[in-house]
């Protein structure tokens, strides 16, 4: 793939030393979205990260997200990834980073949000036919854990106020949830810092300057 097919296909080059992933629109997991809705794939993700982690021309990873959310164990995955990478990391959340995208935002080494940006916390949804018995209820919880001990395990947000957060009642029409923006999401510990661009950048090649007098 060259590198105009590959910042088309997958928003992201290779060129630079910094490598940037953006993730965008609905995450996709096992089922595919339909074609007006714009995505980001999880099968174009990962062999991505794993990419960047092997190559030695790329010194770190800037993840950009404006994302309303989407499939669960898709953006846990992509999460996890990103958290387990020696390479530095760096993301900033740019419009949105709703729903799965908290985790996402999260899961890098440093976090920063522009000031006109949002995320919104609520508790675990799932589209269509559900069967109400005691078993489906355990297992929301179970996946609602995974997702709370994720975010409280890579911010500096407490369980208390993040279940606070996720479970409020009149901040979201006809739903439950909060809708937080950028000084709001620092102040509460989610994300690091209020930033931009070229701070995000500035943290990267920072701990770059830094890898590289360490060798």
């Amino acid at each position: 793939m060259d590198e105009v097919n590959e910042i088309k296909e997958l928003g992201t080059s290779a060129k630079a030393t910094i490598q940037c992933l953006t993730i965008v629109g609905q995450i996709e997991g096992h089922q595919i979205l339909p074609d007006d809705t714009k995505t980001t794939k999880y099968e174009h993700v990962m062999p991505l990260l794993a990419a960047v982690e092997e190559a030695p021309e790329i010194k770190g990873l800037l993840i950009l997200l404006n994302t309303v959310g989407g499939d669960v164990e898709a953006g846990l995955g992509i999460a996890e990834l990103i958290a387990g990478m020696k390479k530095p990391t760096a993301s900033l959340v740019l419009g949105g980073g709703h729903s799965i995208g908290v985790p996402l935002a999260v899961a890098a080494d440093m976090s920063f949000i522009a000031p006109s940006a949002a995320m919104t916390i609520h508790p675990v949804r799932l589209n269509g036919v559900v069967i109400g018995v005691p078993q489906t209820y355990n297992y929301f919880a179970r996946i609602q854990e995974r997702i709370v001990s994720f975010v409280t395990g890579h911010s500096h947000i407490s369980r208390e106020k993040y279940t606070e957060l996720m479970m409020t009642t009149d901040e979201i029409a006809n739903d439950v949830g909060s809708v937080i923006h950028g000084d709001e999401a620092v102040s509460f510990g989610l994300i690091d810092r209020i930033g931009t661009l070229s701070d995000a950048l500035n943290y990267l090649h920072g701990k770059t300057e830094e890898t590289v007098k360490e060798q």
